[in-house]
């Protein structure tokens, strides 16, 4: 049950101003990956190690879980669009050796779904950890027509919000949208609504800037920050591989971290900033940046 509760501040200065506060909410959930300067993985921190702010309020962690092992659910949607026709099997056989690598390891509960966009979104596989199902599904997949990211991106967050454990969207396309009815906020927030974490992958159809949609590149940056993940800007063949490896690498050794906010302070804005430290220097949390909630009155 969500509730507000008022304060009035006195001030010998300024008049009393009436301050609104959060409590009695929902249970937040934040992945953390960290890493040192280098980008290196570091595992093996505490409780203790980290603190939590929402709002600017510093929040207590209810429940901490290192190297998490709670399942994880894959939405891996793939750009269909007639522009990615000439790399398209080459980053289908990369899907393919990353299914296959999740399920190899990890969480027996561990599984994935596969997503198709093009002018619409298609539901090719249910989530399944059945190799031989994401390969036959992958296999039918031709290329065509306009590309609606965002309405792919609402859908998986959809799809994910049944899903127990980790939620995880791998999105790999060629530029931006061009044919959704989704509009990008709506997208970002059905992804935060959804505790999904956002991994981008843009495989550059050019090395030249002039023949690259920069602002869809941008829009997907956006994307993964906002919630945690990351974004890959790989060429086909192993530097694709290598973007797989690494998303692997960062779900392999996530940390769990939960807190029920309380006495924070809201805005006129409902998306709460939540800032997640490590006391240790050198070190950078990669996290989402925030939840929607509730809004000064």
């Amino acid at each position: 049950m969500n509730a507000t509760r008022r304060l009035i501040v006195a001030s010998p200065i300024l008049a009393a101003q009436e301050v609104t506060f959060r409590a009695d909410v929902k249970l937040v959930r934040m992945l953390a990956t960290v890493k040192d300067a280098n980008g290196a993985l570091i595992a093996g921190l505490e409780k203790e190690d980290f603190a939590i702010t929402d709002n600017g309020a510093p929040q207590e962690i209810a429940h901490f879980e290192r190297q998490t092992a709670q399942p994880l659910s894959v939405a891996m949607l793939v750009d269909t669009s007639g522009s990615t026709a000439k790399d398209l099997k080459y980053e289908i056989d990369s899907l393919k050796r990353f299914s296959k690598a999740l399920f190899a390891s990890g969480n027996v509960g561990d599984q994935a779904a596969l997503f198709t966009f093009n002018h619409e979104v298609l539901k090719r596989s249910p989530f399944t950890r059945k190799q031989k199902r994401i390969e036959d599904a992958a296999n039918s997949i031709k290329a065509e027509a306009g590309t609606s990211l965002y309405d792919a991106i609402l859908l998986g967050a959809s799809e994910l919000k049944r899903r127990e454990g980790r939620r995880v969207i791998v999105v790999i396309t060629d530029g931006g949208d061009t044919t959704s009815q989704t509009d990008f906020h709506a997208a970002l927030e059905a992804a935060h609504a959804n505790d999904a974490v956002i991994y981008s992958i843009v495989v550059v159809p050019v090395s030249n800037d002039a023949g690259r949609n920069v602002g869809g590149e941008n829009a997907l940056t956006q994307f993964s920050n906002s919630t945690g993940g990351r974004f890959f800007l790989p060429s086909v063949g192993a530097a694709l591989d290598k973007a797989f490896d690494e998303i692997l690498r960062d779900l392999r050794t996530q940390y769990l971290l939960t807190y029920y906010p309380k006495n924070v302070p809201l805005t006129r804005n409902r998306f709460h900033a939540v800032k997640v430290g490590v006391g240790k220097p050198g070190l950078r949390v990669q996290t989402r940046s925030g939840y929607y909630g509730e809004a000064a009155p």
